[in-house]
């Protein structure tokens, strides 16, 4: 097996909360990386780490085929990690058009575009998600339940899903599917979700918002989780063939809203403080999370940091962001 430093790796996404992260611990390990950005975000983790300025930047959409080509060929990446999309279920509501444009076309394109790499893409590893499973009655999620979303966001990521199963099972192409539940820690500017809104109305004095009634139930895994998590599975995924195939990767730990915002408040400032519920949450699924026994068995992999932990780290990063911020 090549060691990173051997490699040419291509992240979409990369000036997201993951993706970030990603970048980091990929720069670590000696990869030369590629990042496809369509706009520059000041407040962006990649950019604020200044790891944009140790990466090839290739400036271009995710939805136009020749600029996925481009970061692809050009930058000889053999490696690919797939996080570009839209991630706000309430975005894709009011602009389904545009969820599918850039989660399900950018996602055939990357798809495409390895495939007529005439075998110069030996790692495709695209995130999923566990709302691509849809409604469920029966939980927890596993990878043999069929995908059914129903809602913009939801059908954006089941198609996602089948699309990279399909190039994987019909042209052979190394390409693996993961799916993860909520991701949180530092670099998250989505305030709408609730560990980042919760967290910043908690520093500046404010009572938080829960937007549902506060018992939906989820998933919640840290974000160096997640990054090991793909990173081992881009590695298992050479080694043991596995071509086509999708991983839940989750702590197996779920949590009601009101529960995580609970440790939230005793992560922050060591007492839980009211919430103001507002039991107004639309065009979401109430309950849903992930057995990643599979992951475990066939990849070896387990989660490595429980929410305490994670919180913490999540804390800290905030509290550090925001005194930056304030002296700007």
């Amino acid at each position: 097996m090549e060691s990173w430093e051997e490699r040419s790796v291509l992240v979409t996404g990369g000036t997201g909360l993951v993706g970030s992260w990603l970048v980091n611990r990929l720069l670590q390990e000696g990869a030369k990386v590629t990042c496809l950005v369509l706009d520059s975000d000041p407040s962006s983790e990649l950019i604020r780490s200044k790891n944009i300025e140790k990466v090839c930047v290739v400036n271009g959409n995710l939805a136009d085929i020749d600029a996925v080509s481009r970061a692809v060929n050009h930058q000889s990446c053999d490696t690919i990690f797939h996080l570009g999309a839209q991630t706000i279920v309430g975005t894709a509501f009011a602009d389904p058009v545009d969820t599918f444009r850039s989660n399900i076309q950018g996602t055939w394109n990357v798809l495409e575009v390895a495939r007529r790499s005439n075998g110069l893409v030996k790692r495709l590893l695209v995130a999923s998600s566990d709302k691509a499973y849809g409604t469920s009655k029966v939980l927890p999620y596993t990878e043999d339940m069929q995908l059914h979303g129903s809602g913009p966001y939801d059908v954006s990521k089941s198609a996602t899903d089948l699309l990279s199963q399909s190039y994987g099972k019909t042209y052979g192409l190394p390409v693996v599917v993961a799916r993860c539940g909520n991701i949180y820690g530092g670099g998250d500017l989505n305030w709408s979700r609730i560990v980042p809104g919760t967290i910043r109305s908690l520093l500046a004095g404010e009572t938080p918002v829960l937007r549902s009634d506060g018992k939906f139930l989820r998933d919640y895994i840290y974000v160096e989780d997640a990054v090991d998590a793909y990173m081992h599975m881009a590695e298992e995924s050479e080694k043991q063939n596995l071509k086509g195939e999708a991983f839940n990767f989750s702590r197996n730990e779920p949590l009601s809203v009101l529960d995580i915002y609970n440790e939230i408040c005793k992560a922050t400032v060591g007492n839980i403080v009211k919430p103001n519920i507002l039991n107004s949450a639309k065009n979401e699924i109430r309950d849903q999370y992930l057995d990643s026994a599979k992951a475990h068995k066939k990849l070896g992999w387990s989660s490595k940091i429980d929410l305490q932990t994670g919180l913490t780290k999540t804390v800290a990063w905030y509290k550090d962001y925001f005194k930056r911020v304030s002296n700007v």
